[in-house]
């Protein structure tokens, strides 16, 4: 069941404290004339959610309790209705079905504005029975949003979480061999955003006048070609790539004999390079003067040319 803590009943619910909904959090209440703040939270004693607790209310920010993974979609709907935007920062590792449900509570709670959690790729331009059969389920929620008109809603549209093309698992960089791996081709290109700008970038999109309302909304930290990304890596490392284009086929081929693995999906997905990148010109950041955090500063920043 879904439990309150201080006072509910906030201009806006951030749901999910984890990387992306503590910047969310964190950007809207550093803003001047920062609107009530609450977050949703599973319930834990565990030290990291008491440390959690402990930070937000030293911040000001209302904590109501609910697990988003086991409360229905009313037992949700009746904690979503006291609140005026919804922002949910809660992704795929809840579980499947988990965006449809939180979207129907928000839409039975019929709150005024809704974010929901799709700070990713343009599924939209994906399309159905994609590589990754979780995306499915966000054109589900994107369906059930366009089919009703009480609930504002707002589609951030983000790109990878910048990180995310460097981590070992994903094997793009591997950077104990100095070695990229091209998704698709050289020339296929990538969207990325750190989750520090999605933050403040978000938070903007929540507050800036006139209201954004029923519509996608594209940011970029960056858009690159893995061709670009390989010269970056030779930069800020200084030394010699190693370089191996992931065709097509051969994900497809390597996804077909693990097909349970999701890391191979979201490179399927990648390496076929519809709606996984935008020209970053054409953003709502850049169209409003807003600086983000490209790849190379970000390299730069997190990478030595120490081997």
């Amino acid at each position: 069941m879904a439990s309150q803590q201080s006072s509910p009943g906030g201009e806006i619910l951030v749901i999910g404290a984890g990387e992306l909904g503590g910047n969310v959090v964190a950007a809207l209440t550093r803003r001047d004339g920062a609107p009530s703040v609450t977050v949703l939270l599973r319930p834990s004693d565990t030290p990291r959610h008491a440390r959690l607790r402990d930070e937000f209310a030293a911040r000001g920010v209302g904590i109501v309790e609910a697990d988003v993974a086991m409360v229905s979609a009313a037992e949700l709907s009746t904690v979503l209705r006291w609140f005026h935007t919804v922002v949910s920062c809660i992704g795929f590792a809840a579980g499947a079905g988990t965006q449809r449900k939180i979207t129907e509570a928000a839409l039975t709670a019929r709150v005024s504005r809704y974010f929901p959690w799709q700070f990713g790729v343009d599924y939209d331009a994906i399309g159905r029975g994609s590589p990754h059969d979780l995306f499915d389920e966000q054109l589900d929620v994107r369906d059930m949003l366009r089919a009703q008109s009480a609930t504002e809603w707002v589609i951030v549209s983000t790109g990878m979480f910048t990180s995310f093309l460097f981590e070992p698992d994903f094997g793009v960089v591997d950077l104990s061999t100095n070695t990229v791996n091209a998704l698709g081709s050289w020339d296929t290109e990538v969207t990325v955003t750190t989750p520090e700008d999605i933050g403040v970038l978000t938070a903007e999109i929540v507050q800036t006048p006139p209201r954004i309302a029923d519509q996608v909304v594209y940011v970029a930290g960056d858009t690159i070609t893995y061709r670009e990304l390989a010269e970056i890596v030779g930069r800020t490392r200084e030394g010699q790539v190693n370089r191996n284009e992931w065709t097509v086929a051969y994900l497809l081929h390597d996804l077909d004999r693990n097909p349970d693995d999701g890391l191979r999906k979201y490179r399927a997905v990648f390496a076929q390079g519809k709606g996984v990148a935008w020209p970053k010109a054409d953003t709502f950041n850049v169209t409003r003067g807003i600086p983000t955090t490209t790849t190379e500063e970000w390299a730069r920043k997190h990478f030595s040319a120490k081997h």
